[in-house]
């Protein structure tokens, strides 16, 4: 059995000063999108990259960077292989 999923979208008002809306709607129309679809993405790209930063945070929060300085600091280990040179 196939589970619909129905999609559901709500309509923001959303006022931009002229300057803006005239270059979302070049880089819209260079990128073969629409406006709406341009300023959705532009949300949801920023919303990623918003919980991102989160999620660093909190990781940074438990890390343990005693254990971190003492693996980076030992000395026993493989030389890096062949490709692993820095860049």
């Amino acid at each position: 059995m196939t589970k619909i999923v129905k999609n559901t979208t709500a309509n923001y008002a959303l006022r931009l000063p002229r300057s803006l809306k005239t270059e979302v709607e070049r880089l819209a129309a260079q990128d073969g999108v629409s406006v709406n679809q341009f300023i959705a993405t532009a949300v949801a790209e920023k919303i990623s990259a918003m919980k991102t930063a989160q999620f660093f945070v909190e990781r940074k929060a438990r890390a343990d960077f005693a254990a971190f300085n003492r693996i980076m600091s030992r000395k026993e280990g493989e030389p890096p292989r062949p490709g692993d040179e820095p860049i």
